[in-house]
């Protein structure tokens, strides 16, 4: 039987808010024993530059780590990597994995989300089929990633047009299938789904939209894409992008209770007064809705929050969503949430920017190529500002938004 061991507060996940959660700890005072249970070989990473500057070969992989192997030795922090938390024992206050049980005063679960994959009966186990989410999804990709091959694109969020970008500065031909009307449907309006078509399409991409997936062929290895429109598209590859489910499974066989992830209070403590959550996994409330936050940010700050609430700080926290996607020489940043807009304001001033209201209350800015539109949209989002629509329309220099 594993031995048990005491690992003092123990973190389960090996990303950017079980990173943050750790470094805050130690940052605050925390001198206790402190371990971090890893299902991955590799100490905690970046993810989002998977699907951009990793992917196209343009980041190593010790500027890809979060920390200096160094770090987590001055630390004092227990890295337990390559262990896969296997299940909790609450009452006993216990993570057991293969090798030992460790023994927590508070734990936290950072265990972030897993793509969605297509079921074998669409031929989602054929091979050169891949989803992108870790280290080894993109070790297993970058191979195929040669020019001239015929890559096809499943889904157009972000990490599909990410892909897609890539895949195209590295010279494959690229299909990109979108079942629903358009592309970026759930996280952003028409006009931004407008700019981004076009700046992909201009370094042709072909996006095919409204139409979704009927199978994968081939034998094997996929080697072609039927559509349900009957569109048989020649593919050596394949990547899956139609987003990502919550990794709640240790949660849900600890009797924690689940929403849209592992629900937590306003301390980021979940239904069990000893453990806590942040990152892709919890869900939250923002502005009076439950959800889950899926982006570096939050990742970061709801890491923190909860590493000084083990502390006794009895904080409240206040997410400032803010996200960002590369594609091609281009940036995508995005401030605020858009959930439930009424009004979106287009502007073509130092780059292109659109501007989410809910009725006459600013609530998001989209800015493509545009930096100043989303600096400028990001502090007044923040500041709660009642700058209104007639203004933002009128501003010829966004900067003036701000000395009103």
């Amino acid at each position: 039987m594993p031995e048990i061991v005491n690992g003092g507060i123990v973190i389960v996940g090996g990303g950017q808010a079980a990173a943050s959660m750790a470094a805050k700890l130690r940052a605050e005072g925390y001198d206790g024993a402190l371990t971090i249970i890893g299902e991955e070989p590799v100490a905690p990473y970046q993810r989002p530059p998977l699907s951009k500057a990793y992917l196209l070969g343009e980041m190593p992989l010790e500027r890809l780590t979060l920390r200096a192997p160094a770090y987590w030795a001055e630390q004092n922090v227990t890295l337990r990597l390559g262990e896969p938390a296997l299940r909790i024992d609450p009452a006993a206050r216990v993570v057991h994995t293969a090798k030992a049980g460790i023994r927590y005063d508070q734990l936290a679960l950072c265990t972030g989300a897993d793509p969605k994959r297509l079921p074998a009966a669409l031929g989602g186990d054929l091979g050169n089929v891949f989803t992108i989410r870790t280290l080894a999804d993109i070790e297993a990709l970058q191979p195929q990633m040669a020019a001239g091959k015929r890559l096809v694109v499943i889904g157009g969020g972000y990490i599909g047009l990410e892909a897609a970008a890539v895949a195209r500065k590295l010279g494959l031909d690229v299909v990109l299938v979108q079942a629903s009307e358009r592309i970026l449907r759930r996280v952003a309006c028409r006009e931004t789904a407008d700019a981004v078509r076009a700046l992909h399409q201009a370094q042709g991409v072909t996006i095919r939209e409204g139409t979704g997936l009927r199978t994968l062929r081939g034998e094997g290895v996929v080697d072609s894409v039927e559509l349900v429109d009957g569109t048989v598209l020649p593919a050596d590859l394949v990547v899956v992008g139609i987003g990502v489910t919550p990794s709640v499974r240790l949660a849900e066989e600890a009797g924690l209770v689940l929403g849209d992830g592992i629900v937590t209070d306003a301390q980021g403590r979940t239904s069990d007064p000893h453990i806590w959550s942040a990152g892709d996994c919890a869900e939250i409330d923002l502005h009076g809705a439950r959800m889950r936050l899926e982006s570096v940010g939050n990742a970061i700050d709801m890491g923190e929050l909860v590493a000084r609430n083990m502390l006794g700080a009895a904080e409240t926290y206040q997410p400032k969503p803010w996200f960002w996607s590369d594609m091609f020489a281009s940036k995508l940043q995005i401030a605020g949430w858009n959930g439930g807009y009424t009004r979106v304001i287009a502007k073509d001033v130092d780059g292109e920017s659109f501007w989410y209201f809910r009725e006459d209350h600013l609530i998001a800015v989209d800015a493509l190529d545009a930096p100043r539109a989303y600096m400028v949209g990001k502090r007044l989002i923040e500041a709660g500002s009642d700058v209104t629509p007639a203004e933002i329309e009128a501003a010829a220099d966004l900067k003036s938004l701000m000395r009103r």
